[in-house]
């Protein structure tokens, strides 16, 4: 499941795509897929070895067209070990909320993309975000949690100020902002909790069937509760 839409950032073959604070590397996965060099960052080794495995499977069963490639790199999102205009596009999904230096971190994004590249991003969208807040201390305040809350207009401009313009925006993960919601009012440790549980399994089945009617569901309430802004910015001349 993705939070970028690859379409609207633009990624297909021979471009070189940075996949910041990959995590499990499902947009990792997807860039390679679509033909690019991507590179998947992130602080924590245990991630980076599972994506370099997948990564190294996907080729060995012919999942990657001619002249992909996928490569990880353990790194700082505050300081990223690359030189200036490295990349033709940057992906930062669900990453800037964790981050102490988030400025810095923007900062570094605009450094590696090249002049007219794309950096697609997302955050928790605020006011679902705001909900979780009031009915979990846990949700925000255990290590490596979410550190701020994100109004969009604050986040665009904080992004024109490191050289990145917004061009377009859009909401995803309607269907998620309720799941959380009832996690932290049930508390969010409680993942067997009979609610959590079967919601948790129609989110699988949404996942792995995407059957029409989520789908369908899915575009009527993202706008509405998408738990995730997703900008997508243009690095200035």
């Amino acid at each position: 499941m993705l939070t970028i839409d690859l379409a609207l950032a633009r990624i297909g073959p021979g471009q070189r795509v940075l996949d910041l604070g990959c995590g499990g590397g499902r947009h990792a996965f997807a860039c390679a897929r679509a033909g690019a060099t991507v590179v998947a960052l992130d602080a924590a080794p245990g991630e980076l070895r599972a994506v370099a495995a997948t990564l190294a499977a996907m080729g060995d069963a012919g999942e990657l067209p001619e002249g992909a490639l996928g490569l990880v790199v353990a790194g700082d999102a505050a300081a990223l070990p690359f030189p200036d205009d490295a990349f033709d596009r940057v992906i930062a999904a669900e990453v800037l909320e964790h981050l102490a230096r988030d400025d810095a971190a923007l900062a570094e994004l605009a450094r590696v993309t090249r002049p007219g590249g794309l950096v697609a991003l997302s955050v928790p969208r605020a006011w679902p975000e705001r909900v979780n807040w009031a009915l979990s201390q846990e949700y925000h305040s255990v290590p490596g949690g979410h550190v701020r809350i994100y109004r969009r207009a604050a986040l665009e401009e904080q992004c024109r100020r490191a050289g990145l313009e917004p061009r377009r925006r859009h909401y995803a993960h309607g269907l998620h902002s309720p799941y959380w919601w009832l996690r932290c009012a049930v508390g969010v440790g409680r993942e067997d909790h009979p609610l959590v549980a079967a919601y948790h399994r129609l989110l699988v089945w949404d996942i792995v069937r995407r059957p029409a009617l989520t789908r369908l569901l899915g575009r009527v309430l993202d706008p509405l509760i998408g738990k995730s802004l997703v900008l997508y910015l243009e690095k200035r001349p």
